[in-house]
């Protein structure tokens, strides 16, 4: 698969376009006001342990507590490389009671494995990795991994016994799928330089006072680049010369041979423009994702996951309509793979297929939904079968928030619900309001201050609807617009006590 990427340095933000077969397939977006903290190791201090969810709060220094379940404090199964993947579940183990391993106010050393998202904190972990170019450095135990995509039986042996003459007693190290076929030289010097920051994550973490940042992961750009330029990337573009320096000299020490790899963009067409790239980024926030040939995907999120509903929409295909869902069905199933990676979604994720009715055309879908999956880093399971009511149940690895969130936020007159409460339903709440104050103050005269629309509906045929609700209320109102208001929004002012009581008799 030829794969490119595509690197815009801007003032406000970094972003990294990865191309697939000239296919967007992923964006990273990274703000100095929000950088990455997933693989940051900070000195906390456990603040409540509650028994009931086997797991604690530590107080790390950010906004919101961090959460640490105690699976989270065990030692890593050794199995579990950068290449577990669809459909596979962690074995079942017991663990030790939390309140045995953590007290309330206890100091930790802890590291960041998901961002915080949404009202949530951190997701952190005691069990400390550090990645390097071709292995994963685990501190403590003393076995080696090997990353499941290398298929190759003689190379695991070769690199398991390789990484185990070269490591030190006390660590434990994962063999990631870049360092197939590298040399000893490279993984000693990797080796190295992990053994050295792990070292001074160390001492630094005795000198510190909790909480406190301990130790800082790469930024997005340095860690793109050492997890995914490799021999399989066809070109690197990016269009700051600082930038461009800083990974050629990178690249001189760990992989000379890709520098030549690597392109400075020099035009004063904004990179991702030329590239036909910011269009597709603009389309990825969208609720509907128009199939070619026809047919859609509408994409819809909230708090307890995210739900895909696939339609035929325009799709125009033979007289047979069992042919035509099954081929709508298996370019949704190849889109939503795409989206999945581009937007990345994480979470609890439902699919709605079109119904079909033959079996073998069903466990065609799923077959291409396991089958797409494969390229994805992210840990995804997938349901083995559609479920009696037509849906794809499935999981997919969540670190970051979504590009949904990083590129919006929730609207503050409809609170993120994509919908608001109409003119008719605000007279109604106006109308209970009034009938409250006069059942326990008598008060009738006020000034009603409504958005225009509001006040619009109200006047309108002869102020029918305000006549109404004077009769109904006995309230002596004057209507005054306020645009500042949202249309579900309403604010009383007592002409008596000149004040605002609108609080007073809401509910």
């Amino acid at each position: 698969m030829q794969t490119e990427i595509f690197i815009n340095q801007g003032i406000h933000e970094s972003r990294i376009a990865i191309l697939e077969e000239g296919r967007l397939a992923e964006v990273w977006v990274e703000r100095p006001e929000n950088e990455r903290t997933v693989g940051d190791v900070y000195k906390g201090v456990v603040s409540a342990v509650l028994p009931g969810l086997q797991a604690a709060f530590v107080e790390i220094g950010q906004d919101r507590t961090a959460f640490l379940q105690v699976r989270d404090m065990m030692e890593a199964d050794r199995d579990e490389t950068d290449g577990a993947r669809n459909g596979r579940r962690s074995r079942h183990r017991g663990y030790p009671s939390i309140q045995n391993l953590i007290k309330k106010g206890e100091e930790v050393l802890v590291q960041v494995t998901k961002e915080p998202i949404g009202t949530k904190g951190a997701r952190i972990t005691t069990q400390l990795s550090l990645p390097g170019r071709f292995m994963v450095l685990v501190p403590g135990g003393n076995w080696v991994g090997v990353s499941r995509k290398i298929i190759s039986r003689n190379e695991r042996k070769r690199l398991r016994d390789l990484v185990f003459k070269i490591k030190p007693d006390g660590y434990s190290v994962i063999v990631r799928t870049e360092g197939q076929n590298q040399s000893d030289r490279e993984f000693k010097r990797d080796m190295k330089q992990l053994v050295k920051n792990h070292e001074r994550l160390i001492k630094t973490g005795r000198k510190v006072e909790a909480p406190a940042l301990v130790y800082k992961e790469m930024g997005m750009t340095s860690s793109v680049i050492r997890d995914l330029f490799t021999d399989n990337v066809g070109r690197l573009v990016v269009d700051s010369k600082e930038l461009y320096k800083e990974i050629t000299a990178y690249l001189r020490q760990v992989s000379p041979e890709l520098r030549q790899r690597v392109e400075f963009y020099r035009e004063r067409r904004p990179i991702f423009d030329a590239f036909n790239i910011e269009e597709d980024i603009e389309k990825a926030t969208n609720r509907t994702v128009w199939l070619r040939r026809g047919g859609a995907l509408v994409i819809d999120y909230a708090e307890a996951g995210t739900f895909i509903d696939v339609n035929s929409a325009r799709y125009i295909g033979s007289d047979d309509q069992e042919e035509n869902n099954l081929n709508t069905n298996l370019k949704a199933a190849r889109e939503i793979a795409r989206q999945l990676k581009l937007r990345d979604i994480g979470g609890i994720i439902v699919i709605d297929f079109i119904d079909m009715n033959e079996e073998r055309n069903r466990k065609k879908v799923v077959d291409c939904l396991f089958e797409e999956f494969k390229r994805d880093r992210a840990k995804v399971s997938i349901s083995p079968n559609i479920s009696e009511f037509g849906l794809v149940e499935m999981t997919r690895q969540r670190v970051r928030p979504n590009l949904l969130h990083t590129h919006s936020e929730p609207c503050p007159i409809c609170s993120g619900t994509g919908r608001i409460m109409g003119p008719d339903t605000t007279l109604t709440w106006i109308e209970r309001w009034l009938q409250r104050s006069y059942a326990a103050t008598r008060e009738r005269r006020y000034v009603l201050k409504v958005h225009p629309d509001v006040a619009t509906y109200m006047l309108e045929n002869r102020e029918e609807r305000l006549k109404s609700l004077r009769k109904a209320t006995k309230a002596r109102l004057q209507i005054e617009t306020d645009s500042t208001l949202g249309p579900q929004d309403y604010r009383f002012f007592s002409t008596k006590r000149s004040l605002d009581v609108t609080a007073e008799f809401r509910v």
